[in-house]
């Protein structure tokens, strides 16, 4: 720790503690956070997802509740939705009214859902942060003690521009770099089966290469995602070997096999329709 640096506290009971940002919106960094907190608990670990997301919280509509958490002794108990627990502002300011709250507010409401949430013994806290690097970011980052960031792109060279700030804010304040993701790789053409690049191709690898962190793999753009975001029912819930569900618990495999939790909490989870 740098000598004018304050310590930065692990969450009691929480073995990894995952940030997943992004620089630039509008790259599915919600759609890999929620996909990944569900596939993570199908291999069995115990998982807790907190949408740091203030302004724009989506956690709630893609996980399909609407549920508001109740208190218990001055803490908040999560909701529990497919195997997962969860966090949102989303839950305590539904609807569509907008939040209008400066950086004070921010960093309180974010150590409360850190510190004041109920998240009981986890194997991993996934915390999907808000575009950018701003205030929640640095909040999260300067006060709780993480294991790593996952950084998500996609091919285009606006958003590996944003990408790239994004690493070098995480390494700036120690935080280590699990991987890059490249979402929205590619899409399948319905029919003829052809790959179509429709915002590059192996932008995020290159860029993983060059800032010498991991490349965690190419996720493609799949309309059966984006349904499953929009209705609450995530392609990763649906039961079997699914097509569109087996690169995001290719990815858990990978994010585990980094982070060293070789020991799940428990069985694994089996997701019916």
């Amino acid at each position: 720790m740098h000598p004018n640096e304050a310590p930065k506290m692990p969450i009691p009971g929480v073995r990894n503690l995952v940030a997943i940002g992004s620089g630039k919106g509008g790259v599915g960094k919600t759609t890999v956070s929620v996909n990944l907190a569900i596939s993570l608990a199908r291999l069995g670990h115990k998982v807790g997802l907190l949408d740091a997301d203030v302004y724009g919280p989506n956690v709630p509509l893609m996980m399909g509740t609407t549920e508001t958490p109740l208190g218990n002794n001055e803490q908040i108990r999560p909701i529990e939705k497919y195997g997962v627990k969860l966090m949102s502002m989303g839950f305590l300011n539904p609807g569509d009214k907008p939040l209008v709250w400066r950086g004070p507010m921010l960093h309180n409401v974010i150590q409360q859902f850190l510190r004041n949430v109920q998240w009981g013994e986890l194997d991993y806290l996934l915390i999907d942060l808000p575009p950018g690097t701003g205030d929640v970011a640095l909040s999260l980052i300067q006060t709780a003690a993480i294991t790593g960031a996952i950084v998500v792109t996609t091919p285009s060279d606006v958003s590996l521009e944003d990408a790239r700030k994004a690493i070098n804010m995480f390494a700036q304040v120690r935080v280590p770099i699990l991987g890059l993701i490249e979402n929205m790789s590619y899409l399948i053409a319905p029919g003829s089966g052809e790959r179509i690049d429709v915002f590059g191709q192996g932008g995020g690898k290159r860029t993983a290469e060059q800032m010498n962190v991991p490349f965690l793999g190419e996720l493609a753009l799949n309309p059966e995602v984006r349904i499953g975001g929009d209705s609450g029912a995530p392609v990763t819930t649906r039961a079997g070997e699914d097509k569109s569900a087996a690169p995001f618990l290719e990815l858990a495999e990978r994010v585990n096999t980094i982070c060293g939790s070789s020991h799940a909490g428990g069985p694994k989870i089996t997701i019916e329709d």
